[in-house]
Order: C-alpha cells, then structure tokens, then sequence
C-alpha cells in the first residue's frame, strides 16, 4: 500500500476519533473531582437520593417506580433495535457482491480501496455491536432494579438500598456508554465519503457535547450521603 493513497484516512480519522476520546476521559475527570459541574454528577447524586426516597413509601409509589424504569428500559430497548438493524444492514452490504465503491470514485477523498471500503463497513459494524452490547446489558440491569426495588426491607435482607443503587447505576451508566458509542459511529457513516467529512463531524460534535454534559454557575456545596461525599 503506498502511503499517499491512505495518509488522510490514516491521520484524520483516527485524530478525530482521539480529540472525541480526551474528551470523554476529560469529562470522566471532571465527573470524579467536581460532579457539580457536569450533569453525569448532578443526575448520579440524585440517582442516589432517588432510590431510597421511593423504597420509603413504595406501596404508593411503586407505580411511579414502575413507569419510570419502564420509560428507561424502553429508551435502551430502541437504541439496541436501531444499532442491531445498523449492524445487520452493515453485513449484507459487506456480504453483497455488489461494489459499492464503484459510484464514489470521483467524489470521495482519501482511499477508495476494496480494501479501504471494507475496513470502514467492519469498523462500523464494530462499533453499532458494542452499542448494542451496551445497550442490552442495560436492560439486564434495569430489569433486576423493576423486580428487585418491591421485596419486603427488612434487617435479615440481602437487598439494601445501596444494592439497589449499585444496580441502578450500572443500568444507566451502561445506558450513556452505549449512547455515546452510537454517536461515535455517526461521524464514520461519513467516512463512505472521505476522511475529511469525519474530522470535520467529529470537531463539530465536540461544542454540542461540551453544552450537553457541563452546567454553568451551579454551587459547589460538598455534603454527605451514604457515607459518601458529593458536590451539590
């Protein structure tokens, strides 16, 4: 393979994909130190204050409790759908005969290979089955919390409200990983046309995640919970 027929797919598409990742370990930073600053802490913390408030007086709010944890499973059950739909769709087109680099050829930048073409169909693929992995180990989660949530509390009990939030977090933690997977692989649906394009999309998802994840002038109160220190 010569080198100037892959040098913009070979550098733009894997420095997007590493912007997009500092970003995220950045954001996971942030979440740890300072959780009032980002929504991923705020929605954690009250996540936490959420589940004992319900098994204090859960025979009046098992409804809420059942509504709400369905709204969430319904949410991971779409996502899984559309990235196992994504992937099969990906794997016909990759078992097809059919060459579908053929009507690109004079309008894509970087490498249009067989070889090239294939690499950007398996790394979507990939990247849609993690989703979905993600997404369906979510549900598993949420599934356990719906039944788990109305057994009697009581003192010789295995399931506390600390086990109950444990599993909590990992349903939607599970829930967000597979989200941003999805999104990710949004800016390599434009790799079909050139690496440009996917820098380019990468760049521009970066603003919008940056306003979604990160809240402005909330307070820095530090309390206790459960034993546990957070910022409110």
């Amino acid at each position: 393979m010569e080198w100037r027929k892959y040098y913009l797919d070979m550098t733009l598409v894997p420095l997007g994909f590493f912007i997009t990742f500092g970003y995220y370990v950045w954001l996971w930073h942030k979440t740890r130190t300072d959780p009032s600053c980002t929504t991923i802490g705020i929605n954690a913390h009250g996540r936490r204050l959420w589940v004992p408030a319900m098994l204090k007086d859960i025979e009046k709010k098992n409804i809420l409790v059942a509504q709400s944890l369905r709204n969430l499973i319904m949410g991971s059950t779409l996502m899984a759908t559309t990235s196992i739909l994504l992937s099969a769709g990906l794997a016909a087109v990759i078992s097809s005969t059919y060459s579908v680099k053929k009507p690109l050829d004079d309008v894509i930048y970087g490498a249009h290979s067989e070889f090239m073409i294939a690499l950007k169909y398996v790394t979507l693929l990939t990247t849609f089955l993690f989703s979905f992995f993600c997404h369906t180990l979510s549900i598993r989660f949420l599934n356990q919390l719906a039944i788990l949530t109305c057994t009697p509390q009581d003192a010789m009990s295995l399931v506390t409200p600390e086990y109950l939030v444990e599993i909590f977090e990992r349903g939607i933690t599970l829930n967000t990983v597979g989200n941003r997977i999805f999104y990710s692989a949004l800016p390599l649906l434009l790799w079909i046309v050139g690496p440009v394009l996917v820098f380019l999309c990468y760049i521009a998802m970066l603003p919008m995640f940056y306003n979604l994840d990160f809240v402005s002038g909330s307070g820095k109160t530090k309390i206790e919970v459960n034993g546990k220190k957070d910022y409110v």
